[in-house]
C-alpha cells in the first residue's frame, strides 16, 4: 500500500487544484473574461476595435455582403444584442429594420452608442429621403469617421472590466485614418475634371465625393429599399452620354440589375460605358481578409476608382495587399 492510500480523496483534490491552476495560462487564477462589444456593421466594429484593442472582444452582427438597410435580426441576433456588454451601431436609420431592438438594448442601461450620431449634425449631409436623420454613410470620409473616436472611447470607459489605454487607441486609429486620407488625395488628384463623376448603384458615396471633389450620381436613393424609377435611369443615361463618362461601379451589397440596365441604355445611345469594378458600400469584404477590414475596404474603393477614372493608384493599393 503506498503512502497516499490513507489520505482522503477530498484532501488530495484540495492539494492538486492549486497546482493545476498554476499550470494554466495566466498564472495562479483564471483570468476574467474580456468584455464583449457588439457592433452592427464591420465599419463600426473596426473603429471600436481600434480604440478598445486587445482588452476588448469586438464582434460584428451583420455579415459580409449583407445590406444593413434591409437586415432583419433573428432571435439569435437579438439574444446577442441583449447579451453584449456594450453595443455600437451606426444610427441615422442605416439599420432601418432594427430600430426597436436597438432601443430595447439601450433601455437596459448598457453602454451603447450610435456612432454616426456622435458627430455634430452640422458636419453631416442632409437629404430629402431622410427628413428626420442625416445621410448615414459617414464612413466614406475617413476624416469625418475619425470624429466619432472620442465618443467611442467615452462609451467604452463605462465598462468596469476594460483595461488598456483607450486614448492610445484613439491616437493610433486616428493616425491610420489620416494615412488613408492622404493616400486617397494623392491617387485621386490626377483624375481629370471631366471624369470626376462617380456613378454607383445607390447613394452611399456622397461623403466620399465631398471629401475628394467628385460629383456623385446614383441610381437609387440613400436606402436600397427605394426602387430606381424609369425617369431616374433615363436622366442618368443622358448625363453619362453627354459627359462621356467612361465607367460605372457596382456595389458588393446591392444587386446589379439597375446598373446593367443603365449600361444597356447608354449603349443604345452609342456610348460604351464599362464596369469600373465593384465597390464596397454598406458592407466590407470577407472576414479574415484585407478587404474585410475598414482600411482594406477603403483602400480597395479608392484604388478601384482611381484606376478606372484615370488616377495614379498602384495596382495593389496603399499597402500592396489588394
Amino acid at each position: 500500500m503506498n503512502s497516499y492510500s490513507s489520505i482522503p480523496r477530498r484532501a488530495i483534490l484540495a492539494l492538486a487544484l492549486p497546482a493545476f491552476a498554476l499550470a494554466l495560462p495566466g498564472g495562479s487564477r483564471a483570468q476574467p473574461a474580456r468584455p464583449v462589444a457588439l457592433a452592427t456593421t464591420g465599419m463600426v466594429a473596426d473603429l471600436v476595435r481600434g480604440v478598445g484593442g486587445s482588452a476588448l472582444t469586438t464582434e460584428t452582427l451583420i455579415g459580409e455582403g449583407v445590406d444593413p438597410h434591409l437586415f432583419r435580426p433573428t432571435r439569435n441576433d437579438i439574444a446577442r444584442i441583449l447579451r453584449a456588454d456594450a453595443l455600437f451601431f451606426n444610427g441615422h436609420r442605416l439599420e432601418g429594420r432594427m430600430h426597436d431592438v436597438l432601443d430595447r438594448a439601450a433601455a437596459q442601461g448598457k453602454p451603447s452608442l450610435a456612432v454616426a450620431e456622435a458627430i455634430p449634425r452640422s458636419r453631416l449631409r442632409q437629404h430629402d429621403d431622410y427628413p428626420d436623420a442625416a445621410d448615414p454613410h459617414v464612413w466614406m470620409d475617413p476624416m469625418l469617421w475619425a470624429e466619432a473616436l472620442p465618443a467611442i472611447a467615452a462609451t467604452l470607459s463605462r465598462l468596469p472590466r476594460l483595461g488598456g489605454d483607450l486614448q492610445a487607441g484613439v491616437a493610433t486609429t486616428r493616425a491610420q485614418l489620416h494615412r488613408l486620407d492622404a493616400y486617397a488625395r494623392d491617387v485621386l488628384a490626377p483624375i481629370p475634371a471631366e471624369r470626376r463623376v462617380l456613378v454607383t448603384a445607390h447613394d452611399a458615396f456622397a461623403y466620399f465625393g465631398l471629401r475628394y471633389q467628385f460629383q456623385v450620381e446614383s441610381i437609387q436613393g440613400l436606402s436600397t429599399e427605394a426602387e430606381a424609377s424609369l425617369s431616374r435611369i433615363e436622366a442618368m443615361v443622358r448625363l453619362i452620354v453627354d459627359r462621356r463618362i467612361p465607367a460605372i461601379f457596382t456595389e458588393s451589397s446591392v444587386p446589379d440589375r439597375a446598373v446593367r440596365a443603365l449600361i444597356e441604355g447608354v449603349a443604345a445611345r452609342g456610348h460604351q460605358l464599362r464596369l469600373g469594378g465593384t465597390l464596397f458600400s454598406d458592407s466590407m469584404g470577407r472576414p479574415g481578409t484585407y478587404r474585410g477590414t475598414y482600411e482594406g475596404m477603403m483602400d480597395h474603393n479608392i484604388t478601384t476608382i482611381s484606376r478606372a477614372l484615370g488616377g495614379s493608384a498602384p495596382e495593389r493599393g496603399l499597402n500592396g495587399r489588394l
